[in-house]
C-alpha cells in the first residue's frame, strides 16, 4: 500500500505541474508583432491577386468606323486614319488581373493600437494580358504589322475599361480585404480595419 500510494504520490504531482504550467502559459498573451514586422510579412505577399476576370469586346472597322463606346474610341479611329480601305472584324479576348502591390506598403501605411490594426491599401493595379489563340481577324485586311498595332491598342482599351468599373475594383478591393484580415487575425489581432487615412493619435 505504501507503494501505491507513493506512485500515486508522483502521478498525482506530475499531473499538477503539468497543470500549473499550462496555466502559465495560457496566461500569457500572444506577443503581437510590431508595425516594421508586420510591414515585412506583408511585403512577402509580392504581388497578390484578388481578382481574375476574363472579358472580350467586338470591334468593327468597316466600311465607316464608328466608337460606339469612348473607351474603344482609339482602335476605330486608328482604322479610319491609318488604312486607306479598313475592312474587317475582330473579336479580341483579354483576361485581366487587378491586385495590390504589397512591395509599397510601408509603415506610414499601418498603424498597431493593442490588438487592433489599421491598413491604408496601395492604389489597385490593372493588368491586362490577350488570348490570341482566342482572338479572331474575320475579313481583314490588315497586315501583321497592323493586326499587331489594332491588338495593342485593344489592349489599352480593355485596361481603360478596367480601370473605369467601380464594381471590377470594389470587387478587387474585398478580396484583398478578405486575405488581409486572415493574416493579422492568424497573428494575433482582433479587430482589422481599412481606412483611407490613418487615424493618428496625438501625445497629450
Amino acid at each position: 500500500m505504501a507503494n501505491v500510494s507513493r506512485v500515486l504520490s508522483v502521478v498525482v504531482a506530475g499531473v499538477l505541474g503539468a497543470l500549473g504550467a499550462f496555466l502559465v502559459m495560457r496566461a500569457q498573451p500572444q506577443a503581437l508583432p510590431d508595425t516594421p514586422a508586420l510591414v515585412l510579412q506583408m511585403r512577402e505577399v509580392t504581388r497578390l491577386e484578388t481578382l481574375d476576370v476574363s472579358l472580350y469586346k467586338k470591334v468593327v472597322f468597316s466600311p465607316e468606323p464608328k466608337a460606339s463606346d469612348a473607351l474603344w474610341k482609339d482602335v476605330v479611329h486608328w482604322a479610319a486614319y491609318s488604312l486607306r480601305t479598313p475592312r474587317g472584324r475582330a473579336i479580341v479576348f483579354a483576361d485581366v488581373h487587378l491586385g495590390y502591390e504589397f512591395q509599397r506598403i510601408d509603415a506610414s501605411s499601418l498603424q498597431v493600437r493593442g490588438s487592433q490594426v489599421e491598413v491604408v491599401l496601395p492604389p489597385v493595379t490593372v493588368q491586362v494580358e490577350l488570348r490570341p489563340g482566342e482572338t479572331e481577324i474575320i475579313d481583314s485586311n490588315l497586315n501583321s504589322t497592323e493586326t499587331t498595332q489594332l491588338l495593342e491598342l485593344a489592349r489599352t482599351a480593355f485596361e481603360r475599361e478596367a480601370r473605369g468599373d467601380v464594381r471590377l475594383k470594389e470587387r478587387a478591393r474585398q478580396s484583398a480585404e478578405r486575405s488581409l484580415k486572415a493574416l493579422f487575425l492568424s497573428l494575433g489581432f482582433t479587430e482589422v480595419h481599412f481606412v483611407d487615412t490613418l487615424t493618428r493619435t496625438t501625445a497629450g
